[in-house]
């Protein structure tokens, strides 16, 4: 009798959706999150760097001194990943493009057809 041919396990590192599946997060030090408290933004890469940038503004529930210490901490991971930040204070995240011309971070007008 042949034996069964053993199927390969998947890999438990990301989700169908290219994100970080919680086992992997689980095992995150504190400190390789932007807001280590909440465990939120995790810090591992340039891809995770660059959505903690994206996603900064929609962290609830964190003080102004929270986000001045996980800005920090995102400009030093950027650093060390070679990801180029253009803002120079999470201030200034979220908020309208002056070179945009309707005034809205890159999206575009929709014409009424």
């Amino acid at each position: 009798m042949a034996k069964a041919a053993q199927k390969k396990k998947k890999s438990t590192a990301t989700t169908p959706s290219g994100g970080m599946a919680a086992s992997k997060r689980n095992k995150l030090s504190a400190t390789n999150f932007a807001f280590p408290k909440e465990r939120k933004e995790p810090l591992n890469d340039a891809k995770h760097v660059r959505n903690a940038i994206a996603r900064f503004d929609q962290v609830e529930g964190v003080s102004d001194a929270e986000r001045d210490a996980a800005w920090k901490r995102i400009k030093k991971a950027a650093k060390k990943f070679d990801v180029e930040l253009s803002e120079t204070s999470w201030h200034s995240l979220g908020k309208p493009d002056a070179k945009s011309k309707d005034g809205a971070r890159g999206s575009k007008k929709r014409s009424k057809a």
